[in-house]
């Protein structure tokens, strides 16, 4: 415990969430599992709501799924670390297999590196072929996803926080957290949690979302959920990221970083569809 920080809040908790044998959960891995069953169920009442047929709500997951961990994945990896994942071989195959390369062999890993902005690509093109396979109108599927996932949003974000990572610069305010796992010379001072901030609005959007979902529910299907969801997140999270420090080498001296130059295209896709974009919502015609 490091005591002469004693007036922030010291965090160290363990990465492991319960242990089941020699298999640990992590709390990473939970809050994901928690953020998409929460986002499922949600789901899957708007289209009971909506008499979506259950046909077409069953394949609906998977695509999610697939899109979000793909998405994200490949966001992390070639957004933000391009020179170590095209350096060799054994760090190519690293993108796609859960496992890295170390001087004993391959190591199981899981995935570490998974960026928000290949998550929410990877979703939007997930949710695409599901709409060629369902043929459902992909405004549709695009509102209802959006309506739950601030949601999910926000468990991820709590799983960063399990994780001490994403970390924000030093502040000497009240509730500063000091990262003790954090590792790299990281854990010498109280810091921003930008963990926390995310996700405290990303649970706030929520709510928004839902109340107005339940004032016009008609809506849904113009473009307008997307929209505000896109909206609401990406702006949240460039304002956010001033609170935060670099999270790769190239982007120091940047006016703004790779997380807020890409959050830009999507807030204003976000505004686009929330006033009314015909140009974007062909794309979702019958």
């Amino acid at each position: 415990m490091m005591t002469h920080f004693i007036n922030y809040i010291n965090w160290a908790p363990s990465e492991i969430a319960f242990q089941i044998g020699s298999f640990g959960f992590r709390w990473y891995s939970l809050c994901w599992l928690i953020g998409l069953v929460l986002a499922f169920l949600i789901v899957r009442r708007l289209y009971k709501e909506q008499k979506i047929k259950d046909e077409l709500f069953d394949p609906l997951l998977i695509y999610c799924f697939l899109g979000i961990i793909i998405g994200a994945r490949l966001g992390h990896c070639f957004f933000y670390e391009p020179d170590v994942y095209l350096s060799s071989w054994d760090r190519f195959l690293e993108v796609f297999l859960p496992m890295k390369h170390t001087a004993e062999g391959w190591k199981f890993t899981g995935y570490e590196g998974l960026a928000s902005h290949g998550g929410t690509l990877g979703l939007m093109l997930g949710l695409y072929l599901y709409y060629r396979r369902t043929h459902l109108n992909l405004w549709i599927v695009f509102d209802n996803i959006a309506i739950a996932t601030p949601l999910t949003a926000c468990f991820i974000r709590l799983g960063n926080l399990m994780n001490s990572e994403i970390i924000g610069k030093v502040t000497d305010v009240p509730w500063a957290f000091v990262f003790e796992n954090a590792g790299r010379g990281l854990s010498d001072a109280p810091r921003h949690p930008g963990q926390l901030y995310e996700a405290i609005c990303y649970f706030v959007f929520f709510f928004i979302g839902w109340y107005l979902y339940r004032k016009r529910p008609e809506k849904v299907g113009t473009g307008f959920f997307f929209g505000l969801c896109l909206t609401l997140i990406f702006t949240a999270r460039f304002f956010i990221e001033f609170t935060k420090i670099d999270q790769v080498d190239f982007e120091s001296g940047m006016l703004l970083n790779m997380g807020q130059l890409l959050s830009l295209p999507f807030i204003v896709i976000g505004i686009a569809c929330m006033t009314g974009g015909k140009w974007l919502k062909r794309l979702g015609a019958k």
